[in-house]
């Protein structure tokens, strides 16, 4: 190929550079990273009421040395989060579908939203059948479980899995910025860093510091995405 050519076909380096600028500016135009954080926020928050005034179902009781381990079932915040999650995540959608169509490209939302979906439909058919009997088969280890078990138990609570779910919308994003707020935010719920709060509430008030905790770390990352998002924008 002569010198001619190359240049009347462009330097390839160059071509590769501008290709990969054109997928990064793709992609930024894709992220509406602020729209589930505040929506998500938004249920976690609705979740306090259902579990302050909704009714505990306590059965399959066993007696072990110092005391008893029971199920619990509190079937007006289980419901409540099924059905909240899941009408948030068509919320999330549609959001992400119309913001696509405004800046002339395409969504990449959809294994999000099913993935998040299907982790809340997991989850409370997991609730439903007790699978805390099934990760302990000991009923004496469940009066101390380990921290890893804890932690587990915490995963598998529908905070757990909207942390799962953001995990999955950072790989589709490519965006590290939410791949490490998504860690920080398991790491709030799973701990859990609660800074003592409520610790001995007790009763039906026993999850409102954490679900206040977990709802305002979302809506700050909301504000903080939104706000870098402004500026990056008006550069």
């Amino acid at each position: 190929m002569t010198s001619e050519a190359v240049h009347a076909g462009g330097d390839p380096r160059r071509l590769l550079a501008e290709a990969r600028d054109l997928a990064r500016r793709v992609r930024l135009a894709q992220r509406v990273t602020w729209l589930p954080l505040l929506v998500l926020a938004l249920v976690t928050f609705g979740a306090i009421p259902a579990y302050r005034y909704g009714h505990t179902i306590v059965d399959d009781c066993r007696t072990v040395d110092g005391g008893q381990v029971c199920r619990v079932w509190e079937p007006a915040a289980q419901f409540y989060w099924l059905a909240a999650v899941v009408l948030a995540y068509v919320v999330i959608a549609g959001g992400y579908l119309r913001v696509a169509r405004a800046r002339g490209v395409d969504a990449r939302v959809l294994p999000y939203v099913l993935t998040g979906v299907a982790i809340s439909v997991v989850l409370f058919a997991a609730i439903a059948a007790g699978a805390g009997a099934w990760i302990v088969r000991d009923p004496q280890a469940l009066l101390d479980p380990s921290a890893f078990v804890q932690a587990l138990f915490r995963l598998l609570t529908p905070t757990g899995g909207i942390g799962l779910a953001l995990l999955v919308l950072a790989w589709l994003e490519r965006h590290v910025a939410l791949l490490l707020f998504a860690l920080g935010y398991l790491a709030v719920v799973l701990v859990p860093i609660d800074f003592g709060w409520g610790a001995h509430w007790g009763g039906q008030w026993e999850n409102v510091p954490m679900l206040v905790i977990s709802g305002g770390v979302l809506m700050l990352g909301s504000a903080g995405f939104a706000l870098a998002q402004r500026l990056r924008r008006s550069r």
